[in-house]
């Protein structure tokens, strides 16, 4: 007795819209965290050149 595989292995999956969406997320997740960690290194700039003044 035989069993048939339920799909064939090498049938193209659509996942390049998938993909593309989860890239914009990783890239706007990055200019989110780098403008933040951005503001927080300026701000403590800001700080200590106050306090030192």
């Amino acid at each position: 007795m035989t069993q048939d595989a339920a799909a064939s292995a090498n049938d193209p999956t659509r996942r390049k819209r998938g993909d593309l969406i989860g890239v914009a997320y990783l890239g706007t997740i990055g200019i989110v965290m780098l403008a933040w960690i951005a503001g927080l290194v300026w701000g403590a700039m800001a700080f200590f050149n106050w306090l030192v003044a």
